[in-house]
């Protein structure tokens, strides 16, 4: 698995979190909740070993993140941040296949059957002859998102585990496309061996789509458990200090609706 343990993190000065810990087994969607400034990017950066903690730990596998080259890393764990800073005049597809950077081994007609499927995958294929920085936003992130599944479908071996890290990866799609990037990254944990990890605002989102959830609060953990344990009302008036309503979802067995005034 993919742990951070007791994990307290400092920026500019200012306590991020505070010993915070959350696993990430493979099969499984997590979803992070919080208001603004809660702490969940810090948290997904520094299991991403893009940042360091003051005290705590991360492991992979049972081995010290810190201990892992980055090369390495590349080959187990994909990122998708909240904002991907590319400028450059490429093609979609050459940014798609630079998901498979960290695997020289494979073909270019590897790349090229990754890069075609997770285009489909992200409904994306009718982007493929278009330059990246020409698209909407909305676009530029289901761009984005396949090539974090290049990453997480390159040069798997039998039972390999991977991890992909998604930072508000719905915030700049329409419902749909939110609703299908969701359901790809799910099927991804239960098909491909995957822990997905992934920050959402929607609190219904997360119902529908995580396993567990970890709720923060000024950097330090609210609730983590089950949609049912964690989407309570006391807890998310300790989060975000508003009065909601929890329900059965009258049209999906077993998920929840979230009603807020």
């Amino acid at each position: 698995m993919l742990a951070a343990q007791d994990l307290t993190l400092s920026r500019g000065g200012q306590r991020i979190l505070t010993r915070v810990s959350l696993d990430l087994r493979p099969g499984e969607v997590v979803g992070l909740l919080g208001a603004n400034g809660a702490g969940k990017s810090t948290l997904l950066a520094a299991m991403a070993a893009e940042l360091s903690p003051d005290a705590g730990h991360v492991h992979m596998q049972g081995e010290p993140l810190a201990g892992i080259a980055y090369g390495q890393q590349a080959r187990q764990r994909a990122v998708l941040p909240q904002k991907p800073g590319l400028t450059f005049d490429l093609a979609v597809n050459e940014v798609v296949a630079m998901g498979a950077y960290p695997f020289p081994e494979l073909s270019p007609a590897d790349v090229d059957t990754l890069v075609h499927d997770a285009l489909a995958l992200a409904d994306a294929a009718h982007l493929a002859g278009r330059r990246y920085p020409e698209l909407s936003g909305g676009e530029q992130q289901r761009v984005q998102f396949a090539r974090v599944l290049v990453q997480c479908r390159a040069a798997r071996q039998p039972g390999e585990p991977r991890y992909l890290l998604l930072d508000e990866p719905t915030a700049s799609l329409d419902p749909k496309h939110q609703t299908d990037l969701l359901r790809r990254a799910r099927d991804l944990a239960l098909t491909g061996n995957t822990g997905v990890l992934v920050i959402l605002h929607d609190m219904n989102l997360a119902a529908r789509w995580c396993d567990r959830l970890l709720l923060l609060s000024g950097g330090s953990t609210i609730a983590l458990g089950t949609p049912e344990a964690v989407l309570t009302p006391a807890n998310l008036y300790l989060a975000y200090g508003i009065d909601a309503q929890v329900i059965a979802h009258p049209l999906q067995p077993g998920r929840l609706l979230v009603l807020t005034d």
